[in-house]
């Protein structure tokens, strides 16, 4: 029945004690129990009180030899079981080899001055029995003397390696503790370097977008330049033209006073032929005066036709002086227009400067703040920030790669601008040599008109040499007319002059708007000196936290070699607190009684 017992108790892992008291084992039983012993792992105490299992010496040796292999037993009880040397020889045997045995309970068995002395020599290379009991066993009181002697040993021995074990488990924690500090400092670190990156990325990405769009305000301001360059050169064209259609009226009033001078002095010297003539033929005259009535008559019809005629080239001249009105008026209102759009641009420019100084003030503001942040972020978290710089140095190489792309993107955009403007100034140069072609048929018009009215004057003086009595009549309408033509040349004069004086004040304020636009131009080429004053300083300071990045770097290689050092120094300390625990063990009062035996 043990034997079944036994058997199935070797793989149970649940029971951990085992009371066999009184049960008269046997050979059997005790094999059994030496099998138990090598198999089961989970059995910390077992009694086999009074059961003579030291009567069966190859039994019991076989139980001894599963003592000796098993390690996970601490407490066997074998009181009354008529143990004598042999089998106590053969428990010292089981005892050398056994490494977790604390109490071992002999009492009451035969055990003698032999196996008292081969169980006190197997305590030398047992370090784990801490309480023996050989009370009624016939044992000398030296050698109990002895056993208690070791016991203690032992018992200071396990008291010892429990307390290194203590403080090699604390130390332990605190290694640990140290380790998992170490990496929550280390995580820390390297999530505040992540977030230091991407804040540097991204501060990198908004100044980016800054530069890009300061580029392209920059690129919309040259362009307005350029569109209000070539606004001015079209409206100094126009200006020219308009001077040249000036000059042209004033050559062409000049021609009209000569023409008129010498068609009055020879009119005059006419009529001084004529008096001559007259004072010759007065005789002829009386006698033809019937038919001079009859050719008066003729004539007076002829002279309300030239009247008339007169009438119609006075309306024509009317018509003349009309037009000049509408193309002053014209060019007045064009002047208006280039003024008024002069000003918006100057106004547009002005928001758009204002805009810009708000813009860069605000953008220095917050470079400053971010720079202050950045520094004092930087003096408390450094580490892989030498990748860091390496991802910005990328990412500034295709910022100018970029650049340089919008750079000649503006210039194609420049240059397609700049043919669109030629373009519209060869269609309105196309336009007044259009307006000059008219203006210079309605002059040829003008002129051929003139040369009809000449031709007229010169049969109407022939018709006055054979009609001396109508010259007067004539002479004093034709001095008529000329006062009418003096009026109104003073009057077209006097208009010229003031069309003159307003073309004098646009011309004024189109400088006084281009010194304006220069002014505009410094300005300009001022807020570029300051963005490269700016893009240095950024560089500049880039610079110094790249040495900054470098100095806390070569202090982090310092801090870990000093941790480094420390891990040393604690290795150091648990060698040496190892090697005098084991100088103590070694020198413990047992070892020098049983090196005087």
């Amino acid at each position: 029945g043990v034997k079944l017992l036994l058997h199935g108790l070797c793989s149970n892992t649940t029971v951990k004690s085992l009371d066999l008291r009184g049960n008269n084992l046997r050979t059997m039983g005790a094999e059994a129990l030496g099998k138990l012993l090598r198999q089961n792992k989970s059995i910390r105490s077992l009694i086999l009180e009074w059961n003579s299992l030291g009567v069966w010496e190859e039994g019991f040796s076989f139980f001894c030899q599963g003592l000796g292999a098993n390690n996970f037993l601490q407490r066997l009880d074998l009181r009354n079981n008529q143990i004598n040397h042999h089998g106590a020889g053969e428990l010292a045997m089981a005892l050398k080899r056994n490494a977790s045995l604390q109490e071992l309970d002999l009492r009451w068995n035969n055990i003698g001055l032999l196996g008292g002395r081969a169980l006190l020599n197997c305590l030398h290379s047992n370090k784990t029995l801490k309480r023996l009991e050989l009370a009624g066993n016939n044992v000398p009181s030296d050698i109990l003397k002895a056993v208690e002697q070791a016991m203690d040993h032992n018992q200071d021995r396990q008291t010892i390696l429990s307390e290194t074990q203590n403080r090699a488990c604390v130390l332990s924690k605190e290694i640990l503790n140290l380790k998992d500090e170490k990496t929550k400092q280390f995580l820390d670190l390297m999530d505040t370097i992540d977030k230091q990156r991407e804040e540097i990325a991204r501060s990198g990405r908004i100044s980016a977008g800054r530069v890009s769009q300061l580029q392209e305000a920059l690129n919309e301001q040259h362009s307005i330049m350029n569109s209000l360059k070539a606004k001015l050169q079209m409206t100094e064209a126009a200006l020219a033209l308009s001077e040249q259609k000036v000059h042209n009226l004033g050559e062409l009033l000049s021609a009209m006073k000569q023409e008129q001078a010498s068609m009055a002095e020879r009119h005059f010297a006419e009529l001084q032929q004529q008096k001559q003539e007259g004072a010759d033929r007065e005789g002829k005259l009386f006698r033809d005066l019937s038919a001079c009535n009859e050719k008066n008559l003729l004539l007076r019809n002829q002279v309300d036709e030239l009247e008339k005629k007169c009438k119609v080239q006075q309306d024509q001249l009317f018509q003349l002086k009309q037009d000049l009105t509408n193309t002053t008026a014209e060019l007045k209102l064009r002047a208006v227009q280039a003024e008024e759009h002069l000003e918006m641009e100057k106004r547009r420019l002005k928001q758009n400067l204002e805009d810009m100084e708000l813009l860069r003030l605000k953008e220095v503001d917050h470079m400053t703040q971010h720079m202050e942040a950045s520094e004092r972020s930087m003096q408390d978290r450094v580490q892989r920030l030498e990748a860091i710089r390496i991802a910005l140095e990328e990412e500034l190489s295709q910022v100018k790669a970029a650049a340089l792309t919008e750079r000649g993107r503006t210039e194609e955009e420049l240059i397609k601008a700049r043919n669109q403007a030629r373009l519209d100034e060869q269609q309105r140069l196309e336009h007044l040599e259009e307006k000059l072609r008219l203006m210079t048929e309605s002059r040829d018009e003008a002129q051929n008109c003139c040369l009809k009215q000449k031709q007229m004057v010169s049969e109407a003086q022939a018709k006055a040499n054979q009609l001396s009595l109508h010259t007067d009549g004539l002479r004093r309408q034709i001095e008529e007319l000329q006062q009418n033509l003096n009026s109104k040349e003073q009057e077209k004069v006097t208009e010229v002059n003031k069309v003159k004086v307003e073309l004098q004040e646009q011309i004024g304020h189109l400088q006084a708007e281009r010194t304006a636009q220069e002014g505009l131009r410094e300005k300009i080429a001022a807020l570029e000196r300051q963005l490269k004053v700016l893009s240095s300083n950024h560089r500049e300071a880039l610079l110094d936290k790249e040495g900054e990045i470098s100095v806390l770097l070569e202090k982090l290689r310092m801090r870990e070699a000093d941790i480094s050092r420390m891990r040393e120094e604690e290795a150091q300390r648990a060698n040496l607190l190892q090697n005098a625990i084991m100088a103590y063990v070694q020198g413990s009062p047992l070892r020098t009684h049983s090196s005087r035996k």
